[in-house]
């Protein structure tokens, strides 16, 4: 494979639609989990709460608290009452929120969507491309009061289920408000699973990125090479930058939870050489034939044909050990997407 020629539909594999899970397990930590061993590519079918077997004393658990907001928004426009749809997806200053628009070409400059009758309102200050809109946010009262009561929980658009408990579309241990999707890896965990794992020694860290259009937009180039990530603001705090920099130096495994870790933590050590407590915007794009700096083993659910983090977890792995798994996964019949099972890349 030409690494400087890759190609989006190199990364395409057969998906029956009967394979893409539409509402979760009763029980998280239920899901199966497929175990591919990085060196030599072989697999194993297990379950997610067998995930204790596999991490040691020492290791260093890596997870995303991001926190989903209900960033679906259905107004119309107060000119002519045409349907619209927000998806809010970064907080800017000033009330001004970047929204992926559905029915974008009726939303010009100026243009003012109004919602339940005139609560919130919201005013185009900004065109981007690709339907994007910079939107300020008109109201009285507390933004977030206000959205908790008329936004929707943004589900992707391949689950057309509808979910009974908005919760099981966030972690368990989701914390900072901001994402427009969720961190689906880190969904497995239970509290049970956490405390299991801290018995046996192994210490859990939160970093923070708000999942959006970079995480979950369609590649829409040929080449790989040609596609630009949408940025996504991420965090770090001074605790977690030091206990990774001691992990590090003390060779100790770094486990990371998810793409959406997997980005945080690449983009902090790319940016110093090493982890710092900072914030940032994030643009990083993982794919065949980057240098890899940070985790050691992913925990990752399984990902939508032709998609960046298809392409970041074969970056990872291997492209053929990768695309053996998901055919493996298929046959199966192991359920793929959000509310799917789990594949656990270990280094052993």
């Amino acid at each position: 494979m030409d690494l400087n020629d890759l190609r989006t539909d190199d990364f395409d594999y057969e998906l029956p639609q009967e394979l893409i899970a539409q509402t979760p397990l009763t029980g998280r930590s239920t899901s199966r989990m497929m175990v591919l061993h990085k060196k030599d590519g072989s697999r194993e079918d297990r379950h997610f709460y067998d995930i204790t077997d596999y991490l040691r004393k020492g290791d260093v658990l890596v997870r995303n608290n991001t926190r989903v907001i209900p960033a679906r928004l259905f107004g119309t426009k107060e000119e002519t009452g045409a349907h619209v749809e927000l998806l809010l997806l970064k907080r800017m200053e000033n009330d001004v929120w970047e929204c992926l628009a559905g029915n974008a070409r009726v939303i010009k400059m100026g243009t003012v969507i109004s919602f339940h009758n005139g609560e919130l309102k919201a005013k185009c200050v900004g065109i981007g491309d690709k339907g994007l809109r910079n939107m300020q946010m008109l109201y009285d009262g507390i933004f977030e009061e206000i959205l908790d009561q008329l936004g929707n929980v943004p589900l992707p658009p391949y689950i057309r289920e509808k979910l009974d408990d908005p919760e099981r579309y966030q972690t368990v241990y989701a914390k900072v408000r901001g994402s427009a999707a969720a961190p689906t890896a880190g969904l497995h965990f239970t509290p049970e699973v956490f405390q299991a794992l801290r018995d046996k020694g192994v210490e859990i860290l939160d970093v923070t990125l708000h999942v959006g259009l970079g995480t979950f937009r369609p590649m829409d180039t040929d080449r790989v090479k040609d596609h630009v990530m949408h940025s996504e603001y991420y965090e770090m705090d001074e605790h977690t930058a030091e206990r990774l920099n001691l992990a590090k130096a003390e060779g100790r495994r770094i486990i990371a939870v998810g793409t959406t870790s997997v980005r945080t933590l690449e983009s902090v050590y790319n940016r110093f050489g090493h982890f710092e407590a900072c914030t940032g915007e994030t643009t990083l794009f993982i794919y065949p034939g980057y240098k890899w700096h940070t985790a050691d083993c992913i925990l990752t659910n399984f990902h939508l044909p032709k998609s960046t983090l298809l392409m970041m977890i074969t970056s990872f792995a291997g492209y053929d050990a990768v695309l053996a798994a998901y055919r493996d996964a298929v046959e199966k019949k192991y359920r793929f997407f959000s509310f799917g099972d789990c594949m656990f890349i270990t280094n052993e």
